[in-house]
């Protein structure tokens, strides 16, 4: 069976107001609440937040108050406009920041996928070719001005290789038609998963069969497809 490991999505932004909003920026990082998972400097900055906190940088926080911009956004024009313009809910907001040097360590977000219905956005805004991505095993490179979603819940690292901070604005936002679509047209990457997940899979795609618009049968055909590929991959390996 098949997934979406990551995928580049048809979405554009100001990338360089961007980096000049965040460069002018005031405010102390914080250290990433995952601190046994890097090396170095990790730090993040929350922009819409459980309750708006400023100094919540954990996404997702169990029994969390509604997601509310903290008052960070107003000094960040240009990324309040974007992820107001966004036609999907918003939850957590935040620029993470990984030093020149760093390294973030393999680990896995669980149950953040498009698959589960969420869906994580990474925007650059500052890189460099050094800056290496890894996800499922396969090594990336995301530069700015391009749009990416990121299965989480895939074991995935970071590698700061070069001489400047590398700062991604990341977006976690509720999948929906618009999502879905904006997905159908995106280049994905497909990644396997074990037999376990097999009825989990469909009941995705029984789940986006019901909702009945064009774009989630779509994506179920899609997935069925994968799966049924997978399925009799599966079928003619066997040892009878």
């Amino acid at each position: 069976m098949q997934i979406i490991s990551h995928a580049k999505l048809p979405l554009s932004y100001p990338w360089q107001q961007m980096q000049t909003e965040v460069q002018q920026l005031q405010q102390q990082w914080l250290p990433h609440f995952n601190q046994l998972h890097y090396e170095g400097s990790w730090t993040a900055l929350a922009l819409r937040s459980p309750g708006g906190e400023t100094g919540h940088v954990v996404p997702d926080a169990v029994g969390a108050e509604t997601y509310a911009n903290t008052p960070l956004m107003q000094e960040l024009p240009s990324i309040e406009a974007w992820v107001a313009a966004l036609p999907c809910t918003v939850m957590s907001v935040r620029l993470l920041n990984l030093a020149a040097g760093a390294v973030i360590k393999t680990h896995r977000d669980r149950e953040l996928s498009f698959e589960q219905g969420e869906a994580r956005l990474h925007l650059p805004i500052f890189t460099h070719p050094k800056v290496l991505f890894t996800i499922d095993g396969q090594a990336m490179h995301m530069p700015a001005g391009e749009c990416w979603y990121l299965n989480a819940n895939l074991p995935h690292s970071v590698v700061n290789e070069s001489n400047i901070d590398r700062i991604h604005l990341v977006i976690d936002c509720v999948v929906n038609d618009w999502l879905q679509e904006t997905m159908a047209n995106a280049t994905r990457c497909m990644a396997a998963v074990d037999a376990a997940a097999i009825q989990q899979q469909q009941a995705v795609i029984a789940a986006l069969r019901e909702q009945g618009s064009a774009t989630s049968i779509k994506l179920a055909d899609d997935l069925a497809a994968a799966l049924q590929v997978h399925l009799s991959a599966s079928s003619s390996n066997a040892i009878s």
